[in-house]
């Protein structure tokens, strides 16, 4: 390696240990120093210029936020990590496109099954009430309604847990369900 070429590598190298400790102007200058090369490679990969750039973008987002992980003691030049992660994300690109992706402001509208806000407070007024009305109730039966219909236990799994009769169990959840119904009527 020429002079010129071990002067530039220890350059990169020590701009990339500033870029790691969150300097701007760091960024911005190796930015300078390598988005022609590193564009080349996205622009080569996906054959097109707005997607190479859009490419470009997230890849100086990663070397912002993994600057880090650049250790120069591992003989690889700083040049090659970078061409590295661009080539990576290029190709990652071209898969997804290749798997049908489509650009956000391209998407098709798509119905958002998150819960409305009202709908959300509704459900934990409901529940909260649930709860206060279970807890009302004699501990066993609470605790057998609670395992029944929230655990899935069996009934007959309940009696033999409380080594009470079956019939007995079934009886005393059903007066609890009668007590929790007439508590949320209410």
């Amino acid at each position: 390696m020429d002079d010129a070429a071990t002067l530039a590598r220890a350059e990169l190298t020590a701009c990339l240990a500033r870029v790691a400790a969150s300097d701007h102007a760091a960024l911005e200058y190796l930015y300078k120093q390598t988005s022609a090369k590193l564009f080349g490679i996205c622009n080569r990969i996906l054959s097109d210029k707005a997607a190479a750039e859009d490419v470009l973008q997230e890849v100086y987002l990663i070397v912002w936020n993994r600057a880090t992980q650049f250790d120069p003691s591992r003989g690889v030049s700083p040049i090659t990590w970078l061409a590295t992660i661009a080539r990576n994300r290029a190709l990652d690109r071209r898969r997804a496109y290749a798997r049908g992706f489509v650009p956000l402001d391209e998407a098709a509208d798509i119905a958002d099954t998150v819960p409305l806000a009202d709908h959300s407070v509704e459900i934990t007024e409901r529940d909260q009430r649930l709860n206060a009305c279970l807890s009302g109730l004699d501990d066993r039966a609470a605790r057998a309604i609670r395992e029944a219909f929230f655990g899935g236990v069996t009934y007959q799994m309940l009696a033999t847990r409380a080594n009470i009769p079956l019939a007995t169990m079934k009886s005393l959840v059903r007066r609890g369900l009668m007590q929790l119904k007439t508590c949320l009527e209410t």
